[in-house]
């Protein structure tokens, strides 16, 4: 199982919401691109980076912290937040994202959905945020009325293969894993689940390569401590 440390920006800084609040935000690191180093010289081979300020206005707003963890350098980065029309998409790749992650578009627009799908193929994600049950946009401010595992079956259906699937209410929160959700999503054959939110120790990591996730975002449990990246990267892989 891949494990993907986080890396949440806005205002170029590293942050972690609680439960998507952006009232309740801690602030760990003025320099991303050194968070993304110490994670590397731990071990990490991944990164998951949301630009906070996108995800909320609609836009990119950290570009600029996202090109200096591109020039890290040896890291598969998935990243998104405000990827919501093709120049956005567009521009990200071509700075050297591995694999972007749309949100609000995807649910809002599945002709754009589709196109991006049809020009860049796996290297196209979809970020899904639950709320009791239901997707939430707009960075997590909306929740709608569309249920979050209908609405994976359908992505899988016209061609997503990874979905990194949240649940709001336990990110950042270090309460646990929805481990029900992830057994459902676990039956959407031909998809990539990536598990999000509420990750807290090496007992989660565990349950969940058992369970057979493909990868898994660790966040806010990274930066309090109450996971070593050496040991859940060890736990991923046994």
């Amino acid at each position: 199982m891949i494990i993907f440390p986080a890396i949440d920006l806005k205002d170029g800084r590293v942050v972690r919401l609680t439960q998507g609040d952006y009232a309740r935000m801690d602030v760990y690191d003025d320099d991303p691109a050194a968070v993304a180093r110490r994670f590397k010289a731990l071990g990490a081979k991944h990164l998951h980076v949301v630009d906070l300020d996108g995800a909320r206005d609609g836009a990119p707003g950290n570009r600029k912290a996202l090109r200096a963890l591109l020039g890290v350098g040896g890291l598969f980065i998935q990243a998104g937040g405000g990827l919501r029309d093709a120049a956005a998409v567009e521009w990200a790749l071509a700075q050297g994202v591995d694999r972007v992650i749309l949100g609000t578009s995807a649910l809002r627009d599945q002709g754009f959905l589709r196109d991006m799908l049809r020009a860049y193929g796996e290297r196209v994600a979809v970020g899904v945020d639950a709320r009791e049950g239901k997707a939430a946009i707009e960075g997590w401010l909306e929740t709608t009325g569309t249920d979050a595992l209908d609405f994976c079956g359908r992505l899988r259906d016209i061609g997503v293969r990874t979905v990194i699937y949240t649940d709001i209410a336990r990110d950042g929160a270090l309460s646990g894993l929805n481990l029900a959700a992830y057994r459902a999503l676990l039956g959407l054959r031909g998809m990539n689940i990536v598990a999000s939110g509420g990750i807290s120790g090496e007992g989660d990591i565990i349950a969940l390569r058992e369970m057979g996730v493909y990868g898994a975002v660790i966040g806010k449990a990274l930066y309090t401590g109450a996971i070593n990246l050496r040991e859940a990267l060890i736990a991923a892989e046994e």
